[in-house]
């Protein structure tokens, strides 16, 4: 029976972890919801260890281990807020184990609520809005939403058939810089630059940026650093789409 339970908790913990780092938390955060879940369970002291691919989680009491694999990751803040909750709850005594494991089995199961459609408007209009806090001027405003919404369009689009890393980011922005050359040519803007800056603020990614740095400053060196490498590798792919583009288009 103690083994069973042993068990059960190491699975919450792993669940939790797996669920935040799957959607963007950074490595410190996930060790610290783990560590935090199996203290709050008679006493228990954790052993966590996390990368970008894999969750360790044991507890000093046993000798028992459980792995899990992270295959695919992405943004979803309102996932990780929501583990943060049942954790403390959790921690509180407001939910019990079998309580906080079925919370997380149901929240890692949803899908996103956020449909293509709306992921190409909100990028559309944060592209114009970032060109205009970027020194771009309001006439180029819906011309910046629509090359915004056409090279998130692609990358959305290059995600779900091809799900090339890196090369999602490439074709995305080769056809962004190719749309911004096509409505200053025919009349409907004139910065390109500034259409540009703004139109690729969708695909920068900032989120693994900030969690690089913050890995870093926690001591978690392995982490920091595959996560600012794969940063800067999207970062120079969407640079690269951008000069194809220039060069295609000159």
């Amino acid at each position: 029976m103690v083994m069973e339970r042993t068990e059960f908790l190491l699975e919450t913990c792993v669940l939790a972890g797996k669920i935040m780092l799957e959607n963007g938390a950074e490595m410190s955060r996930v060790e610290d919801t783990m560590n935090r879940i199996a203290a709050s369970y008679g006493e228990e002291v954790g052993t966590s260890f996390v990368t970008q691919t894999v969750v360790l989680m044991g507890l000093q009491s046993t000798k028992d281990v459980q792995m899990q694999r992270i295959e695919e990751r992405t943004t979803n803040l309102g996932k990780i807020a929501k583990v943060n909750t049942y954790s403390r709850a959790f921690a509180e005594n407001k939910l019990s184990l079998q309580d906080l494991n079925t919370c997380l089995v149901i929240l890692d199961q949803a899908k996103s609520y956020r449909s293509r459609v709306s992921k190409i408007i909100s990028a559309a209009i944060v592209s114009g809005c970032l060109m205009v806090m970027l020194g771009g001027t309001w006439p180029d405003f819906l011309a910046t939403c629509l090359v915004g919404a056409g090279g998130y369009g692609a990358y959305d689009w290059c995600e779900q058939r091809l799900n090339l890393k890196f090369i999602n980011e490439l074709v995305a922005s080769i056809i962004l810089g190719v749309l911004a050359f096509l409505c200053v040519d025919i009349g409907i803007a004139h910065s390109l630059d500034h259409m540009i800056i703004g139109s690729i603020m969708p695909l920068v990614p900032g989120v693994a940026i900030t969690n690089a740095v913050r890995d870093l400053q926690a001591g978690h060196m392995l982490a920091g650093i595959s996560r600012a490498v794969e940063a800067l590798i999207v970062a120079l792919m969407i640079g690269a789409g951008i000069a194809i583009a220039f060069s295609f288009m000159h």
